[in-house]
């Protein structure tokens, strides 16, 4: 289980987990290796994560649906969720499950999906003068910017 990423927490409290005490956040930026991390996982990064590293979101995304079934809701993926509270007073057996959707995370995960699929998103960035222009301006150079644009525009860099 992976996924790092600002989003819900199960609450800014402290409880002792395998002997050892832990401090858990409500809302955070969470983060490695400065965290905080308490644990809490942004299980929809698996599929915003999709273009980058196919070879590690799938298996990651089919680990979790065997593993945590109860984590996916029909079509949604949760804030976030916390295994490490599993089977705890108040908590079921995948742990702290955010019971919230935000369209943010949601979207993110469509459009990377559609983006894995057919590489649209990529392609419509690409194709932006505007884009290509901000990127130049800002001193990125190289790579897909070096190319032609898929338009009959004249290259910014």
């Amino acid at each position: 289980l992976w996924g790092l990423s600002a989003g819900d927490g199960p609450g800014n409290f402290r409880a002792q987990i395998e002997r050892r005490p832990r401090k858990f956040s409500g809302y955070a930026a969470r983060g490695a290796p400065f965290g905080p991390d308490d644990g809490t996982i942004a299980p929809w990064s698996y599929l915003a994560s999709l273009p980058f590293a196919p070879e590690i979101c799938l298996p990651a995304l089919r680990h979790l649906r065997e593993r945590h079934p109860e984590v996916i809701d029909g079509f949604r993926m949760p804030s976030g969720f916390n295994p490490t509270l599993a089977n705890r007073r108040k908590f079921g057996p995948s742990g702290w499950i955010s019971d919230a959707h935000y369209g943010l995370d949601q979207g993110i995960v469509v459009l990377m999906i559609e983006n894995h699929r057919s590489r649209l998103i990529w392609d419509l960035m690409r194709s932006s003068p505007h884009i290509r222009r901000g990127l130049c301006k800002a001193g990125f150079s190289g790579g897909w910017l070096s190319q032609p644009a898929s338009t009959p525009r004249k290259d910014p860099c």
